[in-house]
């Protein structure tokens, strides 16, 4: 059992060696035209955002471009599967500004990423789950035992994973883990490669439209599932009055949403290419605001890291408090 958690310690370090290589290359874009930017005498903000989030309306409304070039930014936008990507390159550097769910941050600091805990989406459980196929004889968490389950590493899905397992009387080594971003995931679990699938929306309300699939259990009682905007800890500190702006326009578009949930899915689903009615069962589901960071959230975020450190899913022990503003 030992050598097993070792191996998958072993595992996630070398993804994240891999990802952080990946996201150097995907973020060479971006790069280039801050440089440009730099040269035209510009500061610019790079954001990372993801498939789905109130950065996606942001993006596209460009309102947070007017709101800053009285400042004398501009702005540049890269998409990342997955919140693990989008903090590799915010640890190397390619990103000031981004949104991830509540694990990534935690692997991220504990591979002494310099990031900054901004603000954060009120708790939302329903917006995570297990999964199966519509045909599967799993019909409980309790029968994962020895199956093999898809999540994307250090992702928010997997505390949601821990905690069910725990919840039901399994341990961590109980189920085989296959890392596998949503998009491979997703191929996996309609082929039957894997038994059940951890996966957060969008993707999670799409695969029960498109499949079928079966929630075996979300994250209600078991998780709070906050979204986190998060930000380099050298930008943090420089911009303040940047981050002032940025909060207020994602509640400004957090306040449009949750008042025009069939317009903002009419509006959102070309963008990110899924279909209107998708989009409604995840946006009638999620829930809305912005908050500041509180001690209470930081508290939260330190549990998890204390229970990934205990199943050596992280190295080293860390203290999320050190990742807040009011700390450095």
């Amino acid at each position: 059992m030992l050598s097993s958690v070792k191996n998958k310690t072993w595992l996630l370090l070398v993804s994240f060696i891999l990802l952080l290589v990946l996201s150097a290359c995907n973020t060479e874009t971006s790069n280039e035209e801050a440089d440009q930017a730099k040269e035209d005498g510009q500061k610019t903000i790079q954001i990372g955002y993801q498939k789905f989030g109130t950065l996606n309306f942001l993006k596209a409304q460009e309102t947070l471009e007017k709101e800053l070039e009285p400042k004398g930014f501009t702005v540049t936008w890269t998409e990342f599967p997955g919140g693990p990507q989008l903090l590799e390159a915010l640890n190397v550097g390619s990103l000031d500004f981004g949104h991830t769910g509540e694990a990534p941050p935690i692997f991220a600091q504990a591979a002494d990423a310099p990031l900054i805990y901004f603000a954060n989406e009120p708790k939302n459980p329903k917006g995570e789950a297990i999964i199966v196929p519509k045909d599967s004889p799993i019909q409980s968490v309790a029968d994962l035992k020895g199956k093999k389950i898809a999540l994307n590493k250090g992702s928010n899905v997997h505390y949601l994973l821990v905690k069910a397992l725990e919840a039901n009387g399994l341990k961590y080594e109980d189920v085989e883990t296959s890392f596998l971003p949503p998009s491979d995931a997703r191929a996996a679990f309609e082929k039957g490669v894997v038994d059940a699938w951890v996966i957060w929306d969008p993707f999670l309300a799409e695969a029960e439209r498109k499949t079928g699939a079966r929630i075996l259990v979300d994250g209600t009682n078991l998780v709070n599932n906050r979204e986190f905007f998060l930000a380099s800890k050298e930008f943090a500190e420089e911009n303040p009055e940047v981050l002032d702006i940025i909060y207020n326009e994602i509640d400004k578009a957090e306040t449009w949403v949750s008042e025009n949930k069939n317009e903002a899915a009419e509006f959102l689903a070309p963008q990110i290419g899924m279909d209107k009615e998708t989009l409604d069962i995840v946006l009638e589901r999620r829930t809305y605001g912005i908050e500041k960071i509180t001690d209470e959230v930081i508290n939260d975020q330190q549990a998890i890291a204390d229970q990934f450190y205990k199943l050596q899913l992280i190295p080293k022990e860390i203290k999320t408090s050190d990742a807040t503003l009011e700390t450095n």
